[in-house]
């Protein structure tokens, strides 16, 4: 079996990726920074204690040819994770992402792996795909003006269009800073290990959940702010209507397509959509997950919306079901009824106001 180094592996999906490719009997390197917005500045007790661990920075080459030495493949997850904050963060956003990215393939020149999976994510398509009236397909669409009552996109002629699911051959529209370092970690990947003779895989990961999300951390998964606020007795706050559509894919699945990105044969550059292939309103989600979590609250409407918000994008995995026998696994119900009994036993501090706070500071919530 292989020697795996995955960056940012301490992380939510890393532990978890962590825990698979050792029950397939891989050995597990992990660096990662343990920044404090995610960690609380040490390891976390999800992660396995068999994962050889090393604490540092992506961006350092020195600490990243330590990690790599003897490693045979890398999953590379080490990122900053959050749309909003990315619109103001976006000298750190760009230097964790991008040149750490970029660090980490310097160091690959000089000691190739075999393969190397980068997680990308469904935020570098902007809007999903969409149908016209006509029954064409719209790939290239952007709401001109996000407000009550015009919350969803429209053709030229001012028809509706209806979201469909978003396949990988949609181009990129990239509406943030996050969206834009993904799309870069993916290029880096595809471009370098075709260049240097390794082979490169991009999954394009939709709207992880599960136990272990850092439920402190007001920028990351939608479920795990919703957690956070309803944990605290508060309601979880909804931007526009709740109306809009996303694909939650519980962080089970995804940990296996990393373990099966890394060995099939199908994978070398290509890139994979990687969700559930179902898709709900935020709304929806945030009542069910009050329900699941015995409370009584139900979501709090904002009617405002944030610069770099998407209103539908959900995923199209048949390429990954052909390619790689990807199949979620996970019930969503069931899913959600594990995440509550994980947060019961949690603490959190809800951060969400703040966040909104520094939103508004800046102008990004309208």
């Amino acid at each position: 079996m292989s020697i795996v180094l995955i960056t940012g592996g301490a992380g939510f999906i890393g532990s978890h990726v962590a825990s698979a490719l050792l029950a397939r009997g891989h050995e597990v390197r992990v660096l990662d920074s343990l920044i404090e917005q995610v960690h609380g500045g040490s390891r976390p007790a999800r992660l396995a204690p068999e994962a050889d661990f090393i604490a540092g920075d992506i961006r350092d080459a020195d600490t990243v040819a330590r990690a790599l030495r003897g490693v045979d493949k890398v999953v590379h997850l080490a990122a900053e994770v959050g749309v909003g904050q990315s619109m103001y963060a976006i000298e750190r956003y760009v230097s964790v992402n991008e040149l750490g990215t970029a660090v980490l393939f310097q160091q690959l020149i000089e000691r190739p792996v075999q393969r190397v999976v980068t997680a990308s994510s469904m935020s570098i398509y902007g809007e999903g795909l969409y149908r016209r009236s006509d029954g064409g397909l719209a790939e290239s669409v952007e709401r001109i003006e996000a407000r009550p009552g015009a919350w969803d996109p429209r053709d030229a002629d001012g028809a509706a269009l209806v979201p469909v699911a978003t396949p990988e051959w949609k181009r990129p529209a990239l509406a943030s800073v996050y969206a834009l370092g993904k799309y870069a970690q993916e290029r880096l990947t595809l471009t370098v290990c075709g260049a240097y003779g390794m082979e490169g895989v991009a999954l394009r990961l939709f709207n992880v959940y599960g136990p272990g999300q850092a439920l402190s951390n007001p920028y990351t998964g939608v479920l795990a702010i919703f957690a956070s606020r309803l944990l605290n007795r508060r309601p979880p706050l909804v931007f526009e209507d709740g109306a809009q559509r996303r694909d939650f894919v519980h962080v089970s699945d995804v940990a296996e397509a990393f373990a099966v990105a890394l060995e099939h044969e199908k994978a070398p550059g290509q890139v994979f959509n990687i969700g559930s292939g179902e898709h709900r309103t935020i709304s929806e989600v945030g009542t069910l997950l009050a329900q699941a979590m015995g409370s009584p609250l139900m979501p709090e409407i904002t009617g405002k919306t944030r610069s770099g918000d998407i209103r539908h994008c959900f995923a199209d995995i048949s390429r990954a079901e052909r390619e790689l026998g990807f199949r979620p696994r996970q019930d969503f119900a069931a899913g959600l009824a594990e995440l509550a009994e994980w947060v019961a036993r949690q603490e959190a501090v809800d951060r969400a106001d703040e966040a909104r706070r520094e939103l508004e500071a800046r102008g990004l919530v309208a």
